[in-house]
């Protein structure tokens, strides 16, 4: 038997739940991995053969394009990831020792908060987190009050996933420099969709999938390790690179010393294609659009009665709580009667939703990107509308 029979809406859907994945993805994407693997095919880093070489200009030319997104001076910094996760769990570990203190916040995702819990846990490891306010901003001097002697990492998202508000990195970096505390910056929700510039900003590690505003299929992220971090960070994976292989040991440059086993390269074939699209507009010009496209979303809630939104200010992501409905119940009603896919729930960051009253449920989430029209806001206050005035009925 095959998965349960989903009720669908018969209007054609709205994907309004890019904070997750960005969807559909630019066409060159699919034709460029649908490329890759009928035509080419191998692997990366291991065949002396022509099929070879080409499947190592494509990993070059993704690591080059990932470079020139975030400005960093040396694409070999870039080191490739099954996705923003495995990344962030690669600096986390890979940088902080037993002992170490490191300060964090509320705001966090999971993929932060339980690589840090672990070695709370097990290696003695002291964790501080700074909370947020009711919009999900934190204040930069309240993080940096927490910084100690001992303190290694300041390990923050550039912007939440719940509410979109995006934090003071740049004001971090600047302060931290020079001190012996690394910047992490997790910026899943803002690669692609705002410039990042790593060294003018102070930070020291970034990390990000590539299947949200950085046009790329699920399946890859990237690690981007400045030089002083580099002296620091080890290897947490270990295996065949296809250089120096006559060594017990993981290769000392980068980005070998991070990319353990094979490489998707079918995936990095369309991230590839992916970035190139990303390219043809100015990020500055995508940044003022999706101010544009959060202001929209906001104006589509205005004046709902019983719902509260938070979040999109700069950003295109906005939670709703209701007076009278549970989260999850309105982000059903809106697939199964209005073909609108939304999230509801926790998002997998669990110590924001204490400092946005969502708790026990949650939020809904609405999140536009890239190829999201005003039209289909539109329509979600609309729905959102009937589906308020139908709650406050019964």
């Amino acid at each position: 038997m095959g998965p349960p029979a989903v009720n669908r809406s018969p209007l054609p859907p709205v994907y309004l739940d890019h904070a997750a994945t960005g969807w559909p993805k630019p066409e060159v994407v699919y034709r460029a991995m649908d490329h890759y693997a009928r035509e080419i095919g191998v692997a990366a880093g291991r065949g002396a053969y022509a099929r070879g070489g080409e499947a190592d200009r494509v990993v070059a030319s993704c690591r080059r394009r990932l470079a020139r997104l975030i400005q960093a001076p040396d694409p070999r910094n870039v080191a490739f990831f099954s996705n923003g996760t495995t990344a962030l769990n690669a600096a986390i570990f890979g940088f902080v020792r037993p002992g170490d203190h490191v300060v964090t916040t509320a705001i966090e995702h999971n993929s932060v908060l339980r690589p840090l819990e672990q070695l709370r846990t097990r290696s003695g490891v002291t964790v501080d987190v700074v909370p947020c306010d009711d919009q999900g901003q934190v204040d930069s001097q309240a993080i940096l009050d927490r910084v100690r002697t001992d303190t290694r990492l300041v390990a923050i998202s550039h912007a939440s996933n719940v509410t979109g508000a995006i934090q003071p990195i740049e004001t971090l970096g600047k302060a931290l420099r020079g001190t012996g505390t690394c910047l992490l910056c997790d910026a899943a929700q803002t690669l692609g969709y705002l410039p990042i510039d790593v060294v003018a900003s102070g930070i020291d590690l970034l990390a990000a999938p590539g299947h949200k505003g950085a046009c790329g299929p699920l399946g890859t992220g990237l690690l981007w390790v400045s030089d002083a971090a580099l002296t620091r960070l080890e290897p947490t994976a270990f295996g065949g690179t296809g250089l120096n292989s006559e060594s017990l040991a993981m290769p000392a440059t980068m980005p070998n010393r991070l990319e353990a086993g094979n490489l998707n390269v079918t995936a990095l074939a369309g991230w590839d294609a992916g970035l190139t699209w990303l390219a043809d507009v100015d990020l500055a010009e995508r940044a003022a659009a999706g101010k544009r496209l959060a202001g929209r979303l906001r104006q589509a809630v205005e004046g709902l009665p019983g719902v509260r939104a938070i979040g999109a200010k700069e950003l295109p992501i906005l939670s709703l709580t209701f007076a009278h409905a549970d989260v999850g119940l309105v982000a059903s009603l809106l697939d199964s009667e209005f073909g609108i896919e939304v999230r509801s729930g926790w998002h997998c960051a669990p110590l924001i939703h204490g400092f946005l009253k969502s708790l026990p449920h949650g939020t809904l989430r609405v999140s536009g990107g890239h190829s999201t029209a005003f039209e289909e806001l539109a329509r979600l206050g609309e729905a959102l509308g009937q589906i308020v005035e139908e709650v406050s009925l019964t």
